[in-house]
């Protein structure tokens, strides 16, 4: 190949590629256009998006790594909830309409302290909390770095004790600086779409695929700045498997601990009944025919849950769902 043949090349991927990334950079705009637009927070340069309904009992929703708010509105939890507590249901940094912005490492103490600050700017003094997945991290952090103020915690599919795994190595690739910006705006967003019925199946497996879920999050989470968001909690994630330290036993509140008994991310069921053998205070809910979208494919489980820890800890109405 001659060094014009060589040039010429080089010439049409740099075109491809900034091509590419427009047309994903204007697909993400989209996504957000197409939101439920709720309420925004600023806190020293962050800027939370959340939704809110309802009267009650304060109850907090925080979704996993790569959905957002509308994960607990397309399931149903936020609406139903919203009958009998006041439901804020959070984007994390990074996610739906959330900022991130560059320079720290948002781990899960440093989320927690974020929503916890975020709440209490909105007057709410004493409130409950939901996590899934990641966002069950965050709810743990949130109970042991605020007892004061967490009043129960529900965690659905959390990764309590994570390992090492080749999974969050990949994932994590993206985090990393000059490549990763051109992965996550010309070739990620692409993959994420053609793959997106795949990783679907994957992550509701045994249980059916939610559509509203699969349709609402599928721009949103294809967008290059929440595929960030994403790799850098991969990377996270990771390193606290390297470098294990996550101890329990110091919450005080009450716990509920719900998994899928088929979760195909990882053995959901150990990490509940491990963190249940930790905190003994706590109650647990293995809920069959049910993968990591638990709350999704049951979200009477963690209605459940959420009125048995609210009853612990002293707080609301005890009126069951229908």
């Amino acid at each position: 190949m001659t060094a014009k043949s060589r040039k010429n090349l080089l010439l049409l991927l740099a075109a491809t590629t900034a091509g590419l990334a427009l047309y994903n950079n204007l697909l993400a705009r989209r996504a957000l256009d197409a939101r439920l637009l709720g309420r925004f927070i600023d806190l020293g340069g962050t800027k939370l998006h959340f939704l809110e309904a309802g009267n009650g009992q304060p109850l907090l929703l925080l979704h996993g790594n790569g959905a957002s708010a509308e994960d607990f509105t397309t399931s149903g939890i936020f609406d139903r909830a919203a009958a009998r507590y006041r439901v804020l249901a959070f984007d994390r940094p990074g996610f739906g309409m959330s900022t991130r912005p560059a320079g720290r490492p948002w781990t899960a103490a440093a989320q927690a302290d974020l929503i916890d600050a975020a709440v209490a700017k909105l007057g709410i003094e004493r409130y409950m909390v939901v996590g899934h997945s990641w966002g069950a991290a965050v709810a743990l952090e949130m109970a042991r770095r605020h007892p004061r103020s967490v009043a129960g915690v529900v965690v659905v599919a959390g990764y309590h004790y994570p390992s090492p795994r080749l999974a969050l190595a990949i994932s994590a690739l993206p985090a990393v600086p000059l490549i990763g910006t051109v992965l996550r705006h010309a070739v990620l967003p692409s993959l994420v779409r053609l793959n997106w019925r795949w990783a679907m199946r994957k992550i509701f497996h045994p249980a059916t695929i939610a559509i509203p879920f699969a349709t609402t999050t599928r721009g949103l989470a294809s967008r290059p700045s929440q595929l960030r968001s994403i790799s850098a909690e991969s990377f996270l994630m990771l390193a606290s498997a390297l470098f294990p330290n996550r101890r329990y036993a110091d919450i005080a509140v009450p716990v509920g601990i719900i998994a899928g008994a088929g979760d195909q991310l990882f053995d959901a069921k150990a990490e509940a009944l491990r963190l249940q053998s930790e905190i003994s205070h706590s109650l647990l809910d293995i809920v069959p025919d049910a993968g990591h979208m638990v709350h999704q494919s049951s979200p009477a489980a963690i209605l459940a849950m959420i009125d048995k820890v609210a009853a612990l800890a002293n707080i609301g109405d005890m009126t069951k769902h229908d």
